[in-house]
């Protein structure tokens, strides 16, 4: 069996799609998935599984049909998610900030959006796109024009995003247990 995580989009901000986190273990156990557990509650679903192919279409059909609504759901593998804290694309110092995107593409974006997205780069904002992640350094919180959001609208792909620091406590916490 191998160890994924499920990064579900907008689960419980702003009082939308409010999951308990037991709940949405047991839904995960119910889907056939193995070991889950939760990290805080803003949709980080850690779990085993045996097949890869089509997991990540199957857990977001499964849950919108035990929800009722859509819930974007981005899969990537526990040694996928360790790669990326071990070599992040930037280092934050100080009062900055590292967000990671994930897109919906893992093989990433087009060449003109990727274009697109770098020429914003500046004193407040810089990003680099690694195949399925993109890298915000975020280096002034009150300049910047980083969201998910925004990260969509520019690229055209369906996203979520997490801070570093909560990708190092789940690798931390879920990768060896």
């Amino acid at each position: 069996m191998k160890k994924y995580i499920a990064f579900l989009r907008a689960i419980n901000v702003g009082g939308t799609k409010v999951i308990k986190m037991k709940n949405l273990r047991r839904m995960f156990e119910s889907f056939g998935c193995a070991n889950v557990q939760t990290y805080i509650q803003s949709g980080n679903v850690i779990f085993e599984a045996k097949e890869s192919a089509g997991l990540e279409a199957k857990i977001e059909k499964q849950l919108e049909k035990a929800l009722g609504y859509k819930v974007e759901t981005f899969l990537r593998t526990m040694d996928e998610v360790a790669g990326i804290v071990s070599k992040p694309a930037f280092e934050p110092q100080g009062g900055e900030t590292l967000h990671v995107v994930f897109l919906r593409n893992r093989q990433g974006v087009d060449k003109k959006s990727e274009q697109n997205l770098l020429s914003l780069k500046s004193e407040a904002d810089e990003f680099v796109i690694k195949g399925g992640e993109v890298y915000n350094l975020r280096r002034n919180r009150d300049t910047s024009i980083f969201s998910n959001h925004f990260i969509e609208k520019v690229l055209k792909v369906e996203a979520t995003t997490r801070n570093i620091t909560t990708l190092r406590k789940i690798v931390e916490k879920f990768q060896n247990d």
